[in-house]
């Protein structure tokens, strides 16, 4: 059965940094499209980062432009996420998605909190 496990959650302060990761087991990870995707309480959930297979390409939500950077390490099979200068609306639980074609899974998420 496929596994998504992210990490790196936590509280930190407006202006603050954090990095997610999110570790893949039972698929071919490279050649998986990863992405991560949030919510916040009462809001949808929606995608914050996207890289492909072999890590060509990224796309970021508006918000998160030139703050956040997505990349991945295929021998690890892990993708990350680095958040800098975060601010309180950056408060949500975080999700790992890998997406093939027919083939799509979730992680069970990790709660990031930003205080003001």
């Amino acid at each position: 059965q496929v596994e998504l496990v992210e990490s790196g959650g936590g509280l930190v302060q407006l202006g603050g940094s954090l990095r997610l990761s999110c570790a893949a087991s039972r698929l071919t990870f490279s050649r998986y499209t990863m992405s991560w995707y949030r919510q916040a309480p009462g809001k949808e959930r929606e995608l914050v980062a996207t890289i492909t297979s072999g890590g060509d390409s990224t796309n970021y939500g508006d918000s998160v432009k030139g703050r956040f950077t997505i990349s991945r390490d295929d021998a690890k099979k892990t993708v990350y996420l680095q958040m800098n200068s975060l601010k309180p609306e950056d408060t949500a639980v975080y999700y790992c998605h890998a997406r093939f074609p027919g083939f799509f899974y979730w992680g069970q998420g990790t709660q990031v909190t930003v205080s003001s």
